[in-house]
């Protein structure tokens, strides 16, 4: 199962392009559009792995919505147009894991949308590619529900993908994630792997290799 993860934001704009993105990301998404209707729903629904809370809202404010996620147990990451210190020792300190001020880039929230994840214990690292499943906390890639054995770097680069399917990654960020900022070894093992999983996995169209960018594990 992904994680569910709840929206509350009145920009429509900002809504969809979260939306389309974390779906792209396997997880599942709920949004509203106003503070009011969240309170009222969280009543009777409040199974939530995150919620990404807009502090300015109409109804009910972000500031007011906070303490009621946090009866919940749902962990927070606000997101606003207010960027001053002020705000942002509020949102904290009212139990928001997270303060990040708009505009944002869409990759650095997903890897602080995990980080959340992970230490809220919730992180469900499962990714999905047409027949392709692949589970990263056991280890796992099965196509069809066969298994299929992949040496671990090579695993650990098709999970990146996987990942951020559908958006290009430069080979300094699949090192990166998989290393953090320790790699100091020649960037190009990526490409030595790219060519492998193609090959393996039957996948030389789908991993499509953007000029001076990366690669983009990509729906066709």
């Amino acid at each position: 199962m992904s994680n569910h993860i709840l929206i509350i934001e009145d920009d429509t704009a900002i809504a969809q392009v979260l939306r389309l993105n974390l779906e792209c990301a396997d997880y599942t998404v709920t949004a509203f559009d106003n503070g009011l209707a969240a309170w009222n729903a969280l009543a009777t629904d409040h199974d939530y792995d995150l919620a990404l809370l807009d502090m300015m809202l109409p109804g009910v404010d972000g500031f007011t919505l906070l303490p009621k996620l946090q009866e919940y147990g749902i962990p927070v990451i606000c997101l606003t147009a207010m960027n001053d210190a002020q705000h942002e020792v509020q949102g904290l300190r009212g139990g928001a894991e997270d303060y990040i001020a708009k505009p944002f880039d869409m990759l650095a929230l997903m890897v602080r949308m995990e980080k959340v994840l992970r230490r809220s214990g919730k992180f469900n690292e499962i990714y999905h590619f047409r027949d392709l499943t692949l589970d990263n906390g056991n280890r796992r890639l099965s196509r069809s529900g066969e298994e299929i054995p992949l040496p671990p770097l090579e695993f650990d680069v098709l999970a990146v993908l996987m990942k951020n399917k559908n958006r290009t990654v430069s080979r300094e960020r699949i090192l990166n994630e998989i290393w953090g900022q320790d790699y100091f070894g020649d960037i190009r093992t990526v490409d030595v792997r790219i060519a492998n999983l193609r090959k393996k996995l039957n996948l030389s169209e789908e991993i499509r290799t953007i000029s001076k960018a990366g690669y983009r594990l990509e729906e066709r």
